[in-house]
């Protein structure tokens, strides 16, 4: 694997003005991603993983920090959160998003033709229509919609078939980096199954890099290579994923690995229930974000921002006591 990332991630914030103060979506956010490969990135809800995908392609402006993308033509890194109006039409067409719910993202007026045809369109990649219909028909192909369905409306799909067309949308323009927010959130336990397959299938085949973003940590581990987990902002630990579920090392991961159910009756685990309130995300206090909840807290945790550091390769965490901590699964 080329050691050069594809994306490279740098202090990026997100700030949103509220009559309180500064609401710290995302606040100073590090990592990088290689190609071709599943980022996971995890946390409860609020914790600021769908305004950081979106801030990645920047359907959100940022506050500040950089988003940094290799041209696989020049080996150059384009500044995605810096580029002209211009340049960043373009880079649309690399960098696309599927977002958790398929029915309120497709417009209900268009049939499943008409809502695949429309980047094509908006694009002007094809001038003649039968070279955009064998076009949509090649997507539908690909994600598993039947030909019989081109002129049915989105009311009349179940969600895995809605989908399925928020996914050929994100496909129709050859895309290199896509952004998955809770693809599977809003539908059954079997469809999800389905989809994730199919997400891995089309990964193998056309080498897709993906940020797979779910508050599920089965789901996420069943596609991921390495998984980030987020805390009010701010990623607390990140690993590859085989790691991360052996390995846990910071205290908000080992409680939410904890409430994995287990299918086994004669197996008992330990469940880590987490007490006190989470902080407010407007103007939060200069420590640990989590020493309110932690059952390791000290005074330094009071008192300073612990830095996300890599503790062993490829495993980072942001605790001040890591390796006073052991591991618990």
């Amino acid at each position: 694997m080329n050691d050069t990332p594809y994306i490279r991630v740098e202090n990026l914030k997100k700030y949103f003005p509220t009559k309180r103060g500064m609401l710290h979506a995302v606040d100073d956010v590090s990592f990088s991603i290689q190609k071709g490969e599943t980022l996971g990135l995890v946390g409860e809800s609020g914790c600021g993983k769908s305004t950081l995908g979106r801030c990645l392609i920047r359907l959100l402006e940022s506050t500040a920090g950089g988003v940094f993308l290799r041209d696989e033509k020049t080996g150059a890194d384009i500044d995605v959160t810096k580029v002209s109006a211009h340049v960043m039409k373009d880079l649309r067409k690399k960098v696309q998003i599927v977002f958790q719910d398929p029915y309120s993202c497709l417009n209900p007026r268009l049939s499943v033709w008409e809502l695949i045809a429309e980047p094509l369109i908006v694009n002007g990649v094809y001038s003649g229509r039968n070279a955009m219909r064998a076009r949509i028909r090649e997507l539908m192909s690909t994600v598993g919609l039947a030909e019989r369905l081109e002129n049915s409306y989105p009311h009349e799909l179940d969600g895995g078939r809605r989908q399925r067309i928020g996914i050929a949308r994100s496909l129709a323009l050859n895309p290199e980096f896509i952004v998955l927010d809770e693809p599977v959130s809003a539908l059954d336990v079997c469809i999800q199954a389905q989809i994730l397959n199919l997400l891995n299938e089309l990964q193998r085949e056309f080498h897709y890099t993906y940020v797979f973003i779910s508050h599920n940590l089965s789901v996420v581990k069943h596609v991921s290579d390495r998984i980030a987990v987020m805390y009010l902002g701010r990623i607390v630990e990140l690993s590859d994923y085989k790691e991360l579920f052996v390995k846990p090392l910071h205290p908000y991961t080992q409680a939410l690995l904890s409430a994995i159910p287990v299918a086994k009756l004669d197996v008992k685990k330990d469940r880590i229930i987490l007490e006190g309130d989470v902080p407010s995300p407007i103007e939060p206090p200069e420590c640990c974000r989590f020493a309110g909840r932690c059952r390791y807290r000290q005074e330094t945790c009071l008192k300073t921002t612990p830095d996300l550091k890599e503790i062993s390769d490829g495993h980072f965490v942001a605790c001040h006591f890591t390796n006073d901590l052991k591991p618990t699964v």
